[in-house]
């Protein structure tokens, strides 16, 4: 399978990585600053570098080679615009987190995947996490019974100079506050193991110490759930002096989980009724990451690249990508207009957030 990249920024050595591990031919790659290919190649350990075509252009890219697979790592607020253009050129994408950042680009994503017959994948990766995956399985098994309530808890930090590298970041347009940006792979979990189905979102967001930004650092919600299950969600970047914890916790009449560790990658709590041997091996699991990251990449390539060959959709696909933005914006909403969100959202933009967090000179 050919495969090329746009974007080569931080989380790019990742799409490298998972590149290598799954054998994929890397024909090309893109970036309006050259210089971040050949160094995303090196932090990638790509062991062939200079087999792989340098763009600054990706439409350019796309023109002069033939490509089956892109992976889209570029600003967030261009994610939607790049993966329409591949997706019209009939190549299947793979599109870093958030997928899009209005509900508007997120359908017209899934609509146009569906026209072209192609594959999207939303790159929500740590759904293949060992951990995330017992817990999945035990939901699919209802070994919770009824589902009571649960919590997502993004404790992170982000200081000046991580914004400053790169000063897209804590923009509307471009980028979102840290619910759209650090909290929604927790936030994807979170909807995901809870049946998907949410009735109304209920969010407050602020900016406290990231002055210099025009979007959130700290946010909080209360989801109800269709099911009749409620849940909490806690984002922020402004832990001092360090990343803390990126939890989940789901709580049933017959089992209670916490999902810990810097990225949702240990089991710190395993408990159900019936204890089989399985159960007392899932307690105190830990899955070694060097980043918070994680694994996953390499799993998603891998089932992005079955999931073109046998024609199905994708473990993590556009619809999964959509409802993650959708649960960011209703907080959004619901903190710009000071009162709960009903769902489904049929549209809303991060830019209908600008000047929300402006302070009064």
């Amino acid at each position: 399978m050919r495969y090329a990249l746009i974007g080569c920024g931080r989380i790019a050595k990742n799409h490298v990585k998972a590149a290598v591990n799954n054998q994929l031919e890397f024909v090309a790659a893109c970036d309006l600053m050259k210089e971040n290919i050949a160094d995303v190649l090196l932090r990638g350990e790509y062991p062939a570098p200079e087999t792989v075509k340098q763009y600054t252009d990706y439409k350019k890219m796309i023109e002069e080679n033939r490509i089956d697979l892109i992976a889209i790592a570029t600003e967030s607020g261009s994610h939607a615009e790049i993966a329409l253009h591949c997706i019209e050129h009939g190549i299947h994408v793979i599109i870093e987190k958030p997928m899009a950042m209005s509900i508007k680009d997120a359908d017209e994503i899934i609509k146009k995947a569906e026209e072209y017959g192609v594959k999207v994948c939303a790159c929500h990766q740590n759904r293949f996490n060992v951990a995330v995956q017992k817990l999945r399985q035990a939901i699919e098994q209802n070994r919770f019974g009824r589902l009571s309530h649960g919590s997502v808890h993004v404790r992170w930090n982000r200081n000046k100079g991580y914004y400053t590298q790169a000063p897209w970041r804590g923009t509307w347009e471009h980028d979102g506050g840290t619910l759209m940006n650090q909290c929604i792979h927790g936030i994807d979990l979170l909807r995901w193991m809870f049946g998907e189905e949410v009735e109304e979102v209920y969010g407050a967001a602020r900016q406290q110490f990231h002055d210099y930004l025009e979007a959130e650092d700290v946010g909080m919600a209360v989801v109800k759930f269709k099911n009749g299950a409620i849940a909490t969600i806690e984002g922020t970047t402004n832990v001092y002096p360090k990343n803390m914890e990126e939890t989940l916790y789901v709580f049933g009449e017959r089992g209670t989980v916490k999902i810990g560790g810097t990225s949702t990658n240990n089991i710190d709590v395993w408990d159900f009724d019936e204890e089989t041997e399985e159960d007392r091996n899932n307690k105190g699991l830990e899955e070694a990451t060097s980043n918070v990251y994680g694994n996953g990449h390499t799993s998603l390539y891998a089932d992005m690249m079955e999931a073109v060959k046998e024609d199905r959709a994708p473990y993590v696909d556009a619809k999964a990508g959509r409802n993650a933005v959708e649960m960011i914006l209703a907080i959004y909403k619901s903190q710009k207009e000071g009162k709960p969100v009903k769902l489904p959202l049929n549209d809303f933009s991060t830019l209908d957030m600008t000047g929300e967090f402006d302070k009064d000179e």
